[in-house]
């Protein structure tokens, strides 16, 4: 008897507890692969997905969803489809106070506006000159050494360079070729375009100009090519003669300029800076002396300070070997000094956003 009644007991206790336990399936999350792109210029191709709000339901996500789901008395935020790349997300204004659930968070919010970082930028070290050249010029008083800020301009033809070691040796900036006419782009500029960056230099870019394709032709393939990044140099128009070109064409001096004009205009409006305008001797007595005085100049001249060759000309960066020495690179490499000090490099570049 007591035991056919504990038997009795146990079993409707059982029968209960079955009754009342639930087995809800897990939810599954699926988010399709990232599909980041290299390319300089790129526009999201997905728009974000339009979200309807209403109220929470109780059904079942599909394996496709990605969704929040509120309170009863809550907005329920959701994503119809996989989540759109970074890249395609627009800001969203954001209610403060939103219910978050306790378990199993899968949205991401996005704030109205990004927050600037409070803590000041700190002034990047100047490293000392300790470039060697293979054909010394005695320039006198007038020594680039005196100068405080060196730098260097690199191509495809430097090789895979030591960023890091040839920053120590005294290059605190780098112009790296990026572009040539409408159609040719260095195959060293994104390796050397990162790398200079990690190992804490300054860099630009700069395109060599040709003369038989149009201006606004040019500075779209550099703009496709050479990303906006705020923390870089003014973009750099290399204009002079090109003896190995099979472009033969002289143009006049007021085309020369015209066309100069529309290509920097272009690249001012993308990049937010003025350009600089790189130049040899012949190229400017033909057709630079005393234009584009509102430009700042990056001047070629190898054998005399800059003030013997372009005599009243103001400049702001003095190519003065083209066969310099240095460890980190195998070969020659074109040397550079930045005129003023310190404090006017680092005043020049917080202006200019590097």
């Amino acid at each position: 008897m007591r035991l056919s009644t504990l038997s009795s007991i146990v079993f409707g206790c059982l029968v209960v507890a079955g009754c009342r336990s639930t087995s809800s399936p897990e939810e599954v999350l699926n988010i399709a692969p990232s599909r980041e792109t290299t390319s300089a210029v790129s526009t999201a191709s997905t728009p974000v997905p339009s979200a309807p709000v209403g109220q929470a339901s109780a059904q079942a996500v599909p394996p496709q969803q990605v969704a929040v789901v509120q309170p009863q008395s809550s907005p329920m935020l959701a994503w119809a489809g996989t989540v759109p790349e970074p890249r395609a997300l627009q800001p969203t204004t954001l209610s403060t106070g939103m219910p978050v659930p306790n378990e199993k968070p899968v949205a991401m919010l996005v704030p109205s506006a990004p927050q600037p970082d409070p803590t000041p930028r700190g002034r990047s070290r100047i490293y000392s000159h300790q470039f060697r050249d293979a054909k010394p010029i005695n320039f006198g008083k007038a020594s680039p050494r005196r100068h405080a800020v060196h730098g260097v301009d690199v191509s495809r033809w430097q090789g895979d360079i030591d960023w890091v070691k040839l920053r120590t040796q005294g290059a605190n900036f780098a112009y790296i070729k990026a572009t040539d006419g409408g159609d040719h782009l260095d195959p060293m500029f994104r390796t050397n375009w990162r790398r200079a960056k990690d190992a804490g230099l300054k860099r630009g870019a700069y395109h060599f100009f040709y003369w038989c394709r149009t201006a606004g032709e040019q500075a779209e393939w550099f703009i496709r090519n050479v990303p906006r990044d705020p923390d870089a140099l003014p973009p750099v128009i290399d204009v002079e003669y090109n003896a190995e070109s099979s472009c033969k064409r002289r143009l006049s001096s007021a085309k020369v300029r015209e066309k100069m004009q529309v290509f920097m205009d272009m690249l001012e409006r993308y990049y937010g800076k003025r350009p600089v305008i790189y130049t040899a001797p012949d190229f400017y007595d033909d057709h630079l002396d005393g234009q584009f005085l509102e430009y700042p100049f990056w001047l070629r001249s190898v054998a005399a300070h800059p003030s013997k060759r372009y005599p009243g000309r103001k400049w702001m960066f003095w190519q003065y070997s083209g066969s310099g020495l240095s460890q980190g690179v195998s070969g020659k490499i074109d040397l550079n000094a930045f005129h003023g000090s310190e404090d006017e490099w680092h005043r020049w570049t917080s202006r200019n956003g590097a």
